[in-house]
């Protein structure tokens, strides 16, 4: 045999150069030949239940030549003519031929009319050329041919065994050894090998074809002692026999092993996807819980009573969004891109979509995750909201129960005095002095009229703000109203009262009563610029504290004034003395017309003095604390406005780099990794701004003019652009695991990036389908020539310029591929899938279905036994344990429908 490379047309010796003229006349090995080939064609014609008897005579009308080469290609040959006629036969023979032929092989010297005439020489040599083209041919080991390569399989295989030596298939098969250890070593519970005898060659050889034959259907085409004599003859064309022989033979073990060997593959597929089902299951069903333990917390809107206790949980949420949330933001991300690498998986492996449990798909994690968000969010808003309310409450609080005890005690005692009989009894000079008592008492009445409407006011606005002491505040303030009401009732019937018994009474001391007159407003004026003084403020910038100071600077302005005004009360008493000492007044000196005294006046005076150097300190420290704060605003603010930029521009690169990018994947990964690393060593920028941001919540500041950024852009920034360098490098990771499976050179998958980047108009990772035409005809698809109306008519135009010879079934099938959503685009995964699918190299249902045909020896069932002696142990009781029982025709106890279980691997039936 001369056989070229399986690569390069497969031409073969011609059969006269095989076929010796001279040895064909020995009838002893023509003999041999037809029974060998007899055994050969019946073993394979058995599938399809027929024989033959005689090789020459069968196979003259031709009709079981083409059904013999249909078994053993599993092609379709063109349909035979039944008639019988010579030249219906030579019609049937040629169509044989010629399928030979269309497979490469050079048959030379063989015609039609020779099969049909029965030459014994050419029928055997179409044969012996049918059995290279389709038994041995396509066995190939460490790329030699196809005669080598069984040659090195069988000697890697008997390697381990004593006393075989296999480098020929002539004389290393003559004591049988070799046979038998091809079979111990598939098949060890078929033959003790142990207790073999080399010198039993006769022995061993009869051992091994009937076990061969009855266990593991290869069929016995030649006797033990004919096979003993060839393998001694020196002659390697007498040997051919043999050789066949044991090709076949060791042939049928190989696809054995080979048909394992591919379901283990596709089992380990299945394991691996299973695998990573279940770990997306449980980290969703993980973060889902989460969410669902966190939200609750939350949207809680209970407000505590104190700015303390809001504060605290202003640090909770704090720690929530430090510490608690960025684990969970990395395992969302995390959990997208196990999606994504499990889907392609999936989808190269040609498995069905994993489809997660009710609720846990991406999107309805990602509904969670956005809800959350939105509670947070307000969550945030709420606490600083009440934490203002709760400072404008307890602010108000505090000045309402200060003027209403400034109030209260001014108020106290006022109706005993308004009550009294002392007009009764009084002299004329006594009433006057009694009136012009009561009028200064109005005059001072009048002045507390702001002071109880401030406080009602400010109680007012207590019930607005919801103060929790509000009950006590209305109490209050009632009660305030209601007294001032009756003492102004009690005024208004003395007043009525002396001026009834004023026309009695008209001597008055003048001067007293202007002391009266002028004290007393001087006297309010005192205790408002008391309170005023002591008086409380909350402010918020630098601007509000220097208003509070500009307005101090004027009040202090005005106390030259004061204190003439105060100089001129008190010189009115020290003109009534000299008037008492210069006419010799006696009697009792006190003013009767006023109860404030020079000493009250001296007193609040020298405490009005002393108050204003304490306010002015009280200013200067807030507003060095206001300059502070505008400190903390500027140093965020200039972080914020750097980091801001800077997280757009990464992602507007990364945009760039998914566009742009040029090489190998493995370049474009690495370039992306080099990215994620500068990104990554970017966190601790992150981290200053949050420290900033925490001294400034901890100063209570609520606003920043000098940046247009928050910590909640920064925040939702920053994970936008974790998750887009992640998922970027999950594309590029799905494309090289794509190109690696589907068998794409690196540079089919530039050429393709380069015309889909440059079609992708919007740069969105999409084309419409217009585009997609375009992008196919840059590509070197010939679309000018169809004429085009409509979008799916181009697509078609495409495919027919492809090659595909469409039908409405075939065309509906394939836009389901390319756009299974109807949206009218086609995005970059689909190009390529739709590129790579009908030549990739992978697995499909039948291809599984005909590997454990192999293993089952033909049976439409196999065996639980049989899987465990071909599989490795895990992968066969995976097959044990979804495998449903076999119930088809000549099923056995314990017998499993594979080809159920192989079709229900791809999504083909609804095992």
């Amino acid at each position: 045999l001369r056989h070229a490379d399986s690569g390069q047309n497969d031409e073969y010796m011609t059969q006269e150069e095989e076929w010796d003229r001279d040895l064909l006349l020995d009838p002893a090995w023509e003999k041999q030949q037809r029974k060998t080939f007899t055994a050969w064609c019946n073993s394979h014609l058995r599938k399809a239940g027929t024989q033959i008897e005689n090789i020459e005579e069968d196979f003259r009308n031709g009709l079981k030549l083409m059904l013999l080469l249909e078994v053993i290609s599993g092609e379709r040959l063109p349909k035979p003519d039944r008639g019988k006629m010579r030249f219906h036969k030579i019609a049937n023979v040629n169509k044989a031929l010629e399928f030979i032929t269309s497979k490469g092989v050079k048959l030379v010297s063989i015609g039609a009319e020779e099969i049909v005439d029965g030459n014994v020489k050419m029928t055997l040599g179409m044969i012996w050329t049918i059995i290279l083209r389709f038994a041995i041919q396509d066995i190939s080991v460490e790329e030699t041919s196809a005669k080598e390569g069984l040659l090195l399989w069988c000697q890697r295989k008997t390697a381990p065994y004593r006393n075989v030596n296999v480098q020929n298939f002539h004389v290393s098969w003559k004591d049988g050894l070799a046979f038998c250890a091809l079979i111990h070593r598939h098949r060890p519970d078929l033959i003790d090998y142990a207790k073999l005898n080399k010198e039993d060659a006769l022995g061993n050889l009869n051992l091994a074809f009937a076990v061969a034959e009855k266990h593991l259907d290869i069929p016995q085409m030649l006797d033990a002692e004919a096979g003993i004599a060839c393998c001694s003859r020196s002659d390697k064309r007498v040997c051919d026999s043999t050789s066949i022989h044991a090709s076949i033979f060791s042939m049928s073990l190989h696809q054995a092993e080979t048909a394992a060997n591919r379901i283990c593959k596709v089992l380990g597929v299945n394991q691996e996807n299973e695998k990573l089902m279940e770990e997306y299951e449980k980290l969703a069903s993980e973060l889902l819980e989460w969410i669902r333990r966190t939200t609750p917390w939350l949207e809680n809107r209970a407000c505590e009573r104190t700015v303390a206790e809001m504060q605290r949980k202003l640090e909770d949420f704090r720690d929530y969004r430090r510490l608690h949330k960025p684990p969970r933001v990395q395992e969302k991300c995390q959990l997208e891109i196990n999606f994504n690498t499990l889907q392609t998986k999936l989808r190269i492996s040609n498995r069905p979509a994993f489809m997660p449990s009710e609720g846990k798909m991406v999107s309805d994690i990602a509904s969670a995750w956005q809800g959350l968000e939105q509670v947070e969010k307000g969550y945030e808003e709420w606490l600083l909201t009440e934490i203002r309310r709760l400072q404008r409450v307890e602010h108000l609080a505090g000045k309402f129960h200060q003027k209403a005890t400034s109030h209260e005690t001014w108020a106290s005692g006022k109706e005993e005095f308004l009550t009294q009989k002392d007009y009764e009894t009084a002299s004329l000079m006594e009433i006057r002095a009694l009136l012009r008592k009561h009028e200064a008492f109005e005059s001072d009445l009048s002045a507390h009229q702001d002071r109880v409407e401030q406080i009602a006011a400010i109680a007012q606005e207590l019930n607005e703000l919801d103060y929790h002491g509000v009950a006590a505040v209305n109490q209050r303030c009632q009660s305030i109203c209601d007294v001032w009401d009756h003492i102004g009732t009690l005024t208004q019937k003395r007043r009525e009262s002396l001026e009834r018994t004023e026309k009695l009474l008209e001597t008055v001391e003048q001067l007293f009563l202007e002391y009266a007159k002028r004290s007393a407003p001087f006297n309010n004026w005192m205790e408002g610029a008391m309170e005023d003084l002591q008086d409380m403020f909350i402010v918020h910038s630098v601007e509000e504290v220097q208003s509070l100071v500009a307005a101090h600077e004027q009040f202090k302005a005005t106390l030259p004034e004061a204190d003439g005004e105060r100089q001129a009360i008190l010189g009115i008493l020290q003109e009534v003395q000299k008037i008492i000492q210069s006419y010799g007044i006696r009697g009792n000196l006190t003013n009767p017309y006023s109860t404030i005294s020079p000493e009250d006046i001296l007193s609040k005076w020298d405490k009005v003095k002393k108050l204003v150097p304490q306010r002015d300190s009280s200013l200067q420290e807030e507003l060095a604390r206001q300059h502070a704060n505008e400190r903390l605003r500027r140093q965020f603010a200039t972080q914020a406005n750097l980091i801001g930029p800077w997280i757009q521009t990464r992602m507007e690169e990364i945009g760039r780099c998914s566009l742009e990018m040029g090489g190998g994947l493995e370049d474009q990964m690495t370039q992306l990794k080099q990215c994620e690393h500068v990104i990554v060593s970017y966190k601790s920028n992150i981290d200053n701004l949050e420290g900033d941001h925490q001294l400034i919540q901890e100063s209570l500041i609520f606003d920043n003019k000098h940046t247009n950024y928050t910590m909640e852009h920064i925040r939702v920034g920053w994970e936008l652009l974790l998750t887009t360098i992640a998922r970027t490098i999950n594309e590029i990771e799905t494309q090289i695991l794509t190109r690696d499976a589907k068998g794409i050179t690196q540079q089919q998958m530039n050429e393709f990036r380069s015309s889909f980047n440059h079609f992708d108009r919007k740069k969105n990772g999409a084309m419409d389908t217009d585009d997609f035409r375009a992008c196919l005809i840059s590509m070197g698809y010939d679309l000018v020539g169809s004429c085009i109306h409509n979008t799916l008519t181009h697509f078609m135009a495409c495919l027919i310029s492809m090659g595909y010879d469409l039908g409405e079934v075939e065309f509906a099938r394939i836009m389901l591929l390319v756009d299974p959503n109807a949206t009218g685009v086609v995005t970059f995964q689909s190009f390529i899938d739709f590129m790579t699918r009908e030549t990739a190299d992978t697995d499909t249902a039948d291809q599984v279905v005909a590997s454990f045909r192999i293993l089952a020896t033909d049976k439409p069932y196999i065996l639980i036994d049989e899987l465990r002696r071909e599989l490795p142990c895990d992968q066969a009781e995976y097959c044990i344990a979804r495998m449903p029982p076999y119930t088809g025709p000549g099923a056995v106890p314990g017998a499993l429908d594979y080809t159920a279980f192989s079709t229900a691997l791809y999504g083909e039936s609804d095992l």
